[in-house]
């Protein structure tokens, strides 16, 4: 029981079903009673009206509550109500009259008391004055005397689409439209100013002045109406930006504090001048629902009640807190009035109908805990509990952990089911952007099944380029206790680049017991088949890796059985995989010896067929053995062709890097035209442009060729991501088969020597991977304590990609002579099949690698024999209607590999040059078409950088 709560005076339970909001409370002498005592007046949207006049009887046990003879009047009208109001609405009296907003209507009442005759008492009659017909739908309305009539109180009305109209008692004077209203707000009169106050769509407080909104008519002469469609623009003589949306406005008049205005907004209070300074703003740590400022004691100050979403009713002084106390429901209003019995009583109205009546102040607690029983103490076993308890505690604390322990079974799990057998209608046909191929799909069942009532489930699938899914996610409202549902949904290749895997993820993202977030996870194999359809096989290729095993050669028709297609029937000694829109990569299965042969004109294209071949291998040899088949790799590491894609790689970052720096000169050079041109237009002398247009038609044709450059180099670079993936995929598990990694090694390799590739303009692929190795040359790789002391290098793009090539280099050379990739094991004998040794290397504080002219230069690690008699791959010509074609050519699937020398200034100069290529000449331009579309060659010259 808390011991600051409001103290419950009146209160009472309103209908049954019924809803209320701001607007439906109002207090004031309705019946116009010599005594001046308040009644409360509620509207519903129902439509029911109600008064009462609470006075409640002291007895014994505190006040009598709610009687039936509190009710005055209760009256049901055919019209929701929205707000109600006292006021002197009547042009003939001065007494008060009670405003009924409806949603269409606008009507005035009067409440008279009619003298009884029996001993029930007086009862009170409603009498409708008048009433206007709306033509707009109405939100809510504010009155006062407008235009400074004293005595009477005019109304205006807001409808929804902000307009506002306004009524001098019986008669419609005009409407007119606020500037810039998309949503209504709350309204309020300030009668100093004689204006009025409001919130925008735009979380700005506006003030208008009443005389400007009168004399916005909309022409001279024409009679005013409702159903207006156009006026003068209305004039705001100030506003002030709060940046949130405004629950309520109040207007502060009391002789003690100074003339404000109070703002409620969604998290803070604002109070401004009536100049629409601010004098101080209150940051709320809660969600406010209502607030109601009354008159203060203290000279200069504002005290303001705020209600809040967690029942409670917070009394400020200006910034101070000086009350807070606890109410039995969430007031959607808050008033204060006086009663006969009871001065400044907090009436609270609740959005399902709880009115209360209260005052503040503390309620003791009662209860008295009763006095123990007294006996005597026992010292001896309290002293042995107290042994036995705190060797438990010691044995805990030597068993406990620094994170807690997770259960391991989750609420949701997921089960995922692949197909055998490709799609007979694949999903791929509309969506799949690999010309000339029919590119087949598969479906995967994914199960999830909840052990308890799940709620809120959303499931996402997680595929890497160039694969995708049908569906990417899915939304369960719930899933009960013991009950599974089934999503299918059907993978296929999109893209025409190499796949670096042939794994896919689905998560499931869903809220606890506790409302704590927790994920689900499972992975979903895809087979080969998904991206490589067989082909004949192909007896010469440029790349070839060799495989030795233990065991003998086993056929490859019982290996590959699903990928035999054409060649079914054969011998099983050759089958050819192409992937779809991409090379051919024919295996070799020996006669004789324990190897097989992979070959293919593209290097990196290797990677899944080998992966699935020693994963298929391993299956078929193991099956009902002791487990002992082992591959390995004995041949030299292919370093020149990984090195050759990450040079393509690199090329296409920094032809990115460069066509966006020149993208923005041009952008601000034709904003600079523009604004030339602009000014000589508005000039009301003519003079020549002097060839201004032209310029602008230039620079237009330049941002045009630009853009489309940067898009095809975007495009082109995602594919040399992938061919880079898959080579680093490749390197890495043929260093595990050379020597023969542990699973831990090999997970360290691929955190360093990292395949998934995401470049941004910060950081990109090279600088982490070089930052990877160079810190592992410097740590578990270190030869000397030298090499240890280094401080790595800040990472930033490099000017070329030699530095991490030569750093993996160093990386391959030293695992080669026996280094550990962790430390702390035993180093393995230097490798019977040995790389050639690279120049001697040291690393200097900058990160870069020194070398002595005798050595040997680092390309020569890589066996010559891979290099005889082969040319380096030059970039295909990229002309005419081919330029979308030639890029996924399957000779070169998007390599830009070049045999310029690597000069960093030769390099600088040609990418310069090329990337200028683009601009049209402004000398010839008259010879030009008008088409603004982009050149073809201005594309071609940006594309072959």
């Amino acid at each position: 029981m808390s011991l600051f709560k409001t103290r419950d005076w009146w209160s009472v339970a309103i209908g049954e079903d019924e809803e209320f909001d701001h607007g439906c409370l109002c207090i004031g002498n309705i019946d116009n009673n010599p005594d001046n005592v308040d009644k409360i007046i509620i509207g519903s949207f129902h439509g029911i009206l109600r008064i009462y006049n609470p006075h409640p009887t002291k007895t014994e046990n505190g006040w009598s509550g709610y009687k039936v003879e509190d009710v005055m009047v209760e009256q049901a009208f055919q019209l929701p109500i929205l707000q109600i109001e006292v006021g002197k609405f009547s042009s003939v009296t001065e007494n008060l009259q009670l405003a009924v907003l409806h949603p269409r209507k606008l009507a005035i009442y009067s409440v008279k008391a009619i003298s009884g005759t029996v001993e029930h008492g007086q009862q009170y009659q409603i009498q409708k004055l008048y009433e206007h017909n709306l033509q707009r739908t109405t939100y809510n309305f504010c009155y006062g005397p407008f235009g400074g009539i004293k005595g009477k109180d005019f109304i205006c009305v807001q409808s929804m689409d902000g307009t506002v109209s306004f009524f001098e008692q019986e008669s419609f004077a005009f409407s007119r439209f606020l500037p810039g209203a998309l949503l209504p707000g709350p309204l309020k009169y300030v009668p100093r100013l004689d204006s009025f106050i409001t919130v925008s769509s735009s979380w700005h407080v506006e003030c208008y002045k009443y005389q400007s909104i009168a004399a916005a008519s909309q022409s001279p002469g024409v009679d005013e109406t409702q159903n207006i469609k156009s006026g003068k623009k209305i004039v705001v003589d100030w506003t002030f930006s709060i940046g949130e949306a405004a629950l309520d406005i109040n207007v502060i008049a009391f002789p003690q504090a100074p003339s404000s205005i109070l703002v409620l907004g969604e998290r803070n209070l604002y109070c401004l001048t009536e100049g629409g300074l601010l004098r101080y703003m209150s940051k709320m740590e809660f969600d406010p629902c209502c607030f109601l400022p009354y008159g203060s004691m203290t000279e200069g100050t504002i005290n303001y009640i705020v209600a809040t979403t967690t029942k409670s009713l917070l009394v400020y002084q200006d910034v101070t807190l000086k009350w807070a106390a606890k109410v039995e429901h969430c007031p959607v209003q808050v008033k204060v009035a006086n009663f006969q019995d009871l001065k400044g009583s907090i009436v609270t109205l609740s959005d399902d109908g709880h009115l209360q009546c209260s005052y503040l102040g503390t309620d003791p607690a009662i209860f008295i805990p009763p006095a123990t029983d007294a006996r005597d103490l026992n010292y001896k076993a309290m002293d042995a509990e107290m042994e036995k308890l705190q060797k438990k505690i010691r044995e805990k604390a030597h068993k406990a952990v620094i994170t807690p322990n997770l259960k391991t079974d989750d609420d949701l799990q997921i089960t995922v089911h692949v197909n055998q057998h490709l799609d007979d209608g694949s999903s791929a046909t509309n969506d799949a952007q690999i010309p000339g191929e029919k590119v087949p799909s598969i479906t995967a069942r994914i199960v999830l099944k909840a052990k308890t009532l799940v709620e809120n489930i959303h499931v996402d699938i997680h595929t890497s380029r160039p694969l995708t899914s049908s569906q990417h996610s899915f939304t369960l409202s719930s899933l009960e206790s013991g009950k599974s549902t089934e999503l299918l949904v059907q993978f296929y290749m999109k893209y025409c680049s190499l796949p670096s895997t042939l794994s896919a993820e689905v998560s499931a993202k869903y809220p606890s017991a506790t409302g704590a977030p927790r994920v689900a996870t499972a992975k979903i194999k895809l087979p080969l088949k998904l991206v490589m359809k067989p082909v004949f096989p192909v007896k010469n290729a440029e790349h070839k890796l060799t495989i030795d095993t233990n065991k003998p050669p086993v056929s490859l028709n019982d290996i590959f059985p699903d990928l035999l297609g054409e060649n079914a029937g054969s011998a099983g000694a050759a089958l050819g995989f192409q992937f779809f829109g991409g090379p051919v990569v024919t295996i070799l299965a020996s006669k004789s010896s324990q190897r097989y042969r992979l070959q293919c004109d593209q290097f990196e294209a290797m990677w899944l067929p080998l992966k699935d071949l020693v994963g298929r291998l391993t299956s078929h040899l193991n099956r009902g053995r002791s487990g002992d088949f082992k591959a390995s790799f004995d041949g030299s590491l292919p370093l020149q062709e990984y090195f050759e894609l990450i040079e393509a790689h690199f090329e296409y970052r920094m032809n990115a890097v460069k066509c966006e720096e020149m993208l923005g000169q041009r952008a601000s050079q034709f904003r600079v035209i523009q604004r030339r041109l602009l000014t000589k237009f508005k000039d009301k002398t003519p003079s020549p442009l002097q060839n201004l247009d032209t310029l602008l038609e230039g620079t237009y044709r330049q941002l045009l060729a630009l853009a489309d450059a940067i898009e095809d180099n975007n495009q082109a670079q995602n594919n040399t991501s992938d061919n880079l993936s898959s080579g680093t995929n490749l390197l890495n598990y043929l260093i595990k088969l050379w020597l023969d990694l542990t699973e831990e090694e090999f997970s360290v390799l691929t955190s360093v020597i990292t395949p998934i590739v995401n470049d941004n303009h910060q950081h990109g692929w090279e600088e982490m991977v070089d930052a990877a190795v160079t810190h592992l040359l410097r740590t578990v790789l270190a030869k000397t304590a030298k090499d240890t002391s280094i401080n790595p290098a800040p990472l930033t793009i490099p000017s070329d990609a030699s530095k991490v090539k030569k750093h993996i280099a160093l990386m391959c050379d030293r695992l080669g002579k026996g280094c550990r990739l962790i430390e702390g094991l035993r180093e393995r004998s230097e490798h019977k099949q040995k790389l050639p040794a690279p120049k001697k290397m040291n690393i200097t504080e900058n990160g870069t690698i020194n070398e002595t002219p005798e050595s040997r230069p680092v390309d020569n690690i890589v066996n010559m024999k891979y290099n005889e008699n082969k040319k380096k791959k030059k970039l295909p010509p990229l002309a005419g209607d081919n330029i979308s074609t030639n890029m996924f050519d399957s000779e070169t699937f998007g390599l830009p590999v070049t045999d310029i020398p690597d000069g960093d200034n030769f390099n600088e100069k040609r990418r310069q040059k090329k990337i200028e290529a683009i601009v049209p000449n402004l000398d010839d331009m008259d010879n030009q078409d008008d088409d603004r579309n982009i050149n073809q060659t201005d594309s071609q010259a940006l594309f072959a950088l």
